[in-house]
């Protein structure tokens, strides 16, 4: 299956038209066109090798939704014309104890990631969703509901389930106070699903400017951070802490926001340890933990929660040839709240 996408042919390297080839599908693999690609800035980590050695050449891309082509002869679970997605893993060891239990995300051998990085028989390169057209297993895809707008679908594949997860195992209910450090690609869905959920919904930002927009998102209050005197307001206020954001902090005073038996999850990823005081943690009894997308089932109760409650990112369409500008826009926070790429235009670029 001949495919034309985009491809970082060496690290730091611009993305350039690329001619591939998918593998050719098996009986359990469905085949389908991408309509929407979204852009991630682990993509950007990743095309620049900022997080270690990266395989060349690279077609990055795991917010990816498409429309269902060709089915193998034991699919059951899709049908031609099907609206599909895949997000930032295609496949996964299956037996281990976090695979059978659905979290393959935490796959004891490593999940496989959707790109830089190799399938399951360690030869072949995993290309990713920059591209018009993708080959995956049933079991690592998902259905997504037929009232949402795919453009906006393709964020939650990634950005939706990494904060949904959280959101639903910490069990955030009606009343609940949660606090979203960050409103950006990943914050802003946190302040929707929390918001649906019916919590009390708080957005912490640096950025003024944004209160308008977590206010319609759903947020109740929002507030400004430049100091430490910012958060003395707040201690003892939030049940859950959802922090997004990637630039380093001062934990501490995030955990004085805890209540009693609090949670603080760390979900972006700063460049350096966070250096967090015991007793940060002692004094009311606090927990500060992680979080990591989803597996194959809450990715499906994600998107149909998001069915259920008209929940998509707030995103700009872009065409191929604007991705360079969307990777500069994106590192400079400039973003309204994600870049998804109309995947037809990869064959004329």
């Amino acid at each position: 299956m001949k495919v034309k996408g985009l491809a970082a042919l060496k690290a730091g390297g611009p993305l350039e038209s690329f001619e591939f080839e998918r593998r050719s599908p098996s009986a359990t693999d469905v085949v389908f066109t991408i309509t929407h690609a979204g852009i991630c800035h682990s993509d950007i980590h990743q095309v620049r090798e900022e997080w270690g050695p990266a395989l060349f050449p690279m077609v990055p891309g795991h917010e990816i939704v498409g429309v269902v082509t060709e089915i193998g002869n034991s699919v059951s679970k899709f049908k031609i014309g099907d609206r599909i997605g895949v997000g930032v893993f295609i496949d996964s060891c299956r037996i281990c104890e976090p695979c059978k239990s659905g979290l393959q995300q935490y796959c004891d051998e490593g999940m496989t990631g959707t790109y830089n990085g190799y399938e399951r028989d360690g030869k072949t390169i995993a290309f990713g969703g920059y591209s018009n057209g993708f080959v995956i297993d049933q079991d690592y895809a998902v259905t997504i509901p037929s009232n949402l707008d795919m453009a906006g679908v393709a964020p939650l594949l990634c950005a939706g389930i990494t904060l949904y997860s959280p959101i639903k195992h910490f069990k955030v209910t009606k009343g609940s106070k949660v606090a979203v450090m960050g409103l950006g690609g990943l914050g802003h869905m946190g302040v929707k699903f929390a918001a649906a959920m019916g919590a009390e919904v708080t957005v912490l930002s640096h950025s003024a400017n944004k209160k308008e927009d977590a206010l319609r998102m759903g947020a109740q209050d929002f507030v400004v951070v430049r100091s430490d005197d910012d958060l003395k307001p707040l201690k003892r206020k939030f049940d859950l802490i959802l922090n997004t954001v990637s630039a380093m902090v001062d934990i501490n005073q995030y955990l004085a926001t805890l209540k009693i038996d609090g949670t603080l999850v760390i979900i972006g990823l700063p460049d350096s340890p966070y250096a967090v005081s015991a007793g940060a943690m002692l004094n009311g009894r606090k927990s500060l933990t992680g979080s990591m997308i989803g597996g194959m089932p809450e990715l499906q109760e994600m998107l149909n929660f998001a069915g259920q409650h008209n929940i998509v990112s707030d995103i700009e369409l872009i065409n191929a040839d604007y991705v360079e500008e969307a990777y500069r826009r994106t590192v400079a926070s400039d973003v309204k709240y994600r870049f998804v790429i109309d995947a037809s235009t990869f064959a004329t670029f």
